[in-house]
């Protein structure tokens, strides 16, 4: 499915960001950003404009294909790996932050991405993510997946990610004009969250 919606020749998600990455970005950490499920890669390009050294993985082969071509086209670096959430190695305590755009997962499947995410994320590490939420099977935008239980609200935001101290935290109705997939008024979750420097329940040794 992936590989041929990115084959079209028109991108699936157009070729500017994410309007919520836009608005957050200063939120981040400088150094290292993971994109998850970046598809054609309009968001890591921006933020490796941005000044970010940017990792972009996706599953489909095709889409990072393009994102390498938009990279080249706007002169920024870009480094992709093709993977699949299922099994992918985020590896521990390695990024500065992980961006998550519209990446909606069965919940199993997201739980266990979630926690891979924090151990992934260096202390101070920023989690920045938006999402369709149920309401938005009812509203008049086109965007999201058709299952309910794919989607997110700052409930389940706040079950699955304990570890992280929340930033921002919302509900939103807004409008959305991204591509021929994500387009009018929606209904979304926007959550940045952020590491702590310490574990909790550790302390730092005080030399006299």
């Amino acid at each position: 499915m992936w590989d041929e919606r990115y084959a079209a020749d028109v991108p699936a998600y157009g070729e500017e960001p994410n309007g919520f990455l836009v608005e957050a970005a200063a939120r981040l950490k400088p150094g290292k950003v993971l994109c998850l499920a970046e598809g054609q890669g309009r968001n890591a390009v921006w933020l490796a404009g941005q000044g970010f050294t940017v990792t972009a993985m996706d599953q489909s082969p095709v889409g990072l294909g393009y994102a390498r071509e938009l990279a080249a086209r706007r002169g920024v670096e870009l480094e992709t790996q093709v993977g699949d959430l299922a099994d992918y190695d985020l590896g521990e305590a390695q990024w500065d932050n992980i961006v998550s755009i519209f990446g909606h997962l069965p919940p199993e499947l997201r739980r266990s991405v979630h926690q891979r995410v924090v151990r992934a994320l260096k202390p101070g590490g920023m989690f920045l993510l938006e999402a369709y939420r149920p309401a938005q099977l009812e509203a008049d935008g086109v965007g999201g997946p058709p299952d309910a239980a794919m989607m997110l609200d700052l409930q389940i935001i706040a079950q699955e990610l304990p570890e992280l101290e929340p930033v921002i935290a919302r509900k939103v109705s807004r409008e959305v004009d991204e591509g021929v997939y994500h387009h009018g008024l929606s209904e979304t979750v926007q959550y940045v969250g952020r590491k702590p420097e310490l574990e909790r329940g550790k302390k730092t040794d005080v030399f006299t």
